[in-house]
């Protein structure tokens, strides 16, 4: 039988899968009011799922992934104001960059240590925010990227003030590159990325060739991220230093610690919970939202994802185990 065939079924379609994409894009019409929201979760997700491709899929943590964020989102500001409005055009000019910055990144991730590869990312995307603030005169320093005027999309879909040209912007965007990183994912190359996170020495020792495939998946993650960043900016109309804080790669982190590691729809509902958690929290308790947040990741932890959403199991008597 080949071998291929396994992989092609996960990779396949499944119905509620159509039921789920179909009520996204039907949301902005269904909650025009809440446009503006479901946009945000559109891009977050992606950059979420990018961090998963390098942290579920091949188990390389990184608290630096911002960096390619901020890039992307720099990148298609600065083109769509000195170069062409047109944000199609700017975002695969943001996506191609942030590939090549990937590139040249992923040889810091490619030796070392879990904790050698945090720090190395981390400092990355310092690196990045400390040259966007001194670089005032490109990216307009402490004070952000202003006067970013977007064409309409296609030629033909003007943004709207509501923010639903821009939902569905993003969503499209984040559902063609979802198919692409899923066929990815469920191809022999991704199944040698799960070989790699399990057991690098063993991957090598069959012949993987771990090295060029720490490189590729490194640089698509940057890119699908610089993605998710340009449409930030390009949504926004703006771009700041906040696009490469460190906060930016702590709260992605946490969107799959939420959603879940090494499955692309993780990242997409643990940027649903945390964004609805982050809006709900932040009009209730403005001053102590992250407290709660916090407290829910902590139970997350010590009860687990399943356990958590069944109270009535946490002090279930455990079965004994027989000798």
């Amino acid at each position: 039988m080949d071998f291929r065939q396994p992989l092609l079924r996960k990779a396949g379609w499944r119905p509620w899968e159509f039921a789920l994409w179909a009520v996204a894009f039907a949301l902005p019409l269904l909650v025009p009011s809440h446009a503006l929201m479901i946009n945000e979760v559109a891009i977050v997700a992606l950059f979420a799922m990018s961090l998963d491709l390098i942290l579920g899929y091949t188990g390389i943590v990184s608290l630096g992934h911002a960096a390619f964020f901020g890039f992307g989102a720099y990148a298609a500001a600065l083109f769509a104001k000195h170069v062409l409005p047109d944000p199609t055009i700017g975002l695969v000019v943001a996506i191609v960059l942030s590939a090549l910055l990937g590139a040249v990144a992923s040889v810091t991730i490619l030796r070392g240590s879990d904790l050698t590869r945090l720090m190395v990312t981390l400092g990355t995307a310092l690196l990045l925010l400390e040259l966007a603030n001194k670089l005032d005169w490109l990216t307009g320093g402490a004070d952000g990227l202003q006067g970013v005027v977007m064409g309409p999309v296609l030629g033909l879909f003007d943004f709207d003030l509501y923010g639903r040209t821009a939902a569905w912007y993003s969503l499209s965007v984040m559902l063609l590159l979802f198919l692409l990183m899923r066929r990815l994912v469920h191809s022999p190359f991704g199944a040698t990325l799960k070989a790699i996170r399990d057991n690098r020495l063993r991957a090598m020792a069959i012949g993987i060739p771990v090295v060029s495939r720490l490189a590729v998946i490194y640089t698509v993650a940057a890119a699908v991220a610089g993605g998710a960043g340009a449409l930030l900016a390009q949504t926004t109309g703006f771009a700041s230093l906040d696009v490469l804080a460190f906060d930016r790669s702590a709260d992605v982190v946490l969107m799959l610690v939420i959603g879940g590691v090494g499955w692309l729809y993780g990242g997409i509902a643990g940027a649903i919970v945390f964004k609805l958690l982050q809006d709900t929290l932040s009009s209730v308790t403005p001053q102590y939202w992250m407290f709660w947040i916090g407290l829910i990741l902590v139970l997350l932890v010590l009860v687990g994802r399943d356990r958590l959403l069944k109270p009535w199991t946490w002090f279930g008597a455990r079965k004994a185990v027989k000798p």
